[in-house]
């Protein structure tokens, strides 16, 4: 599964819980300009609109040779596709217990463009701080393995 556009900040602010895979209903110029890699997902949200779940903030810029006789929004609403019983559990989980949907991810799936969302918890400030202290470390130690690596004296 090779990643169209992937929200890094989703991981860093949220604490994911679970994960799911939904279509997505795009228009045909959309479907060119993600080809293109022109989508950014970085300020996207998923929000639940009379039972049907629709992504919002996923910006998919226009390319030049788009059609005439349209008019391209760049930050469209874009309806998500699921099964209603995986929608309705969702709905539930959301409302209830204070968990939000982000999407983490856009990959392609049998020639289609799938969305992989996610059900999260916010993160507080510390944790977000506990966060960047581990990959700073993860950071460090690998610089560490490689000074060590290379500054090993040869055997004559």
């Amino acid at each position: 599964m090779a990643a169209i556009a992937e929200n890094r900040r989703a991981r860093f602010d949220y604490r994911i819980e679970e994960q799911f895979e939904a279509g997505m209903v795009l228009e045909g110029w959309e479907v060119k300009a993600i080809r293109a890699g022109q989508v950014q997902l970085t300020d996207g949200y998923v929000l639940v609109r009379d039972g049907e779940l629709y992504l919002i903030g996923c910006r998919i810029n226009a390319l030049r040779t788009a059609s005439t006789h349209i008019s391209p929004e760049a930050d469209r609403t874009k309806k998500l596709l699921m099964h209603k019983q995986e929608i309705r559990r969702l709905v539930g989980k959301v409302e209830q217990k204070g968990f939000t949907l982000v999407p983490l991810n856009l990959h392609y799936k049998g020639g289609r463009v799938k969305a992989e969302i996610a059900l999260a918890k916010g993160k507080a400030e510390h944790d977000k701080r506990d966060t960047e202290k581990k990959r700073d470390w993860q950071r460090e130690q690998g610089r560490l393995m490689r000074h060590k690596v290379s500054s090993k004296p040869e055997k004559a």
